[in-house]
């Protein structure tokens, strides 16, 4: 990715799930419930924006009379950075975190966090 100085740039997270898997969106409904989050490194960039896609309301067995904000399958994360006027010039990367608990039918696993590298020229 390449991002000039004074500019803003849209890096998107392409995030694929298994076949009967599912992660609370990033604004579940129940409070205890662990939403999907991305988060970035405060430098070189600064993050003007994260967008995540519409969540599907759905229900499982272990939840039949509440629906659950979700995501399934594959989707996107965005994020809008700014690249400051006084940016160092160059090739970088930005490291990020995307928290999640993945679940199924009938069980949820332990939350995890998978590093993000992203490779970002500046310019």
């Amino acid at each position: 990715m390449v991002a000039k100085r004074g500019s803003e740039v849209t890096a998107k997270l392409a995030v694929a799930l298994g076949a009967g898997f599912h992660v609370n969106s990033n604004a579940p409904h129940e409070a205890y419930l662990i939403p999907l989050k991305l988060t970035w490194s405060a430098a070189p960039l600064e993050v003007a924006a994260v967008t995540y896609p519409k969540p599907t309301d759905e229900t499982y067995p272990f939840s039949p009379d509440q629906p659950l904000s979700v995501y399934t399958g594959k989707f996107e994360i965005a994020t809008r950075f700014k690249v400051p006027p006084d940016a160092t010039g160059g090739l970088m990367v930005l490291a990020g975190k995307l928290r999640y608990q993945a679940c199924n039918n009938t069980m949820c696993f332990p939350p995890k966090t998978a590093e993000i590298k992203l490779p970002i020229e500046i310019r």
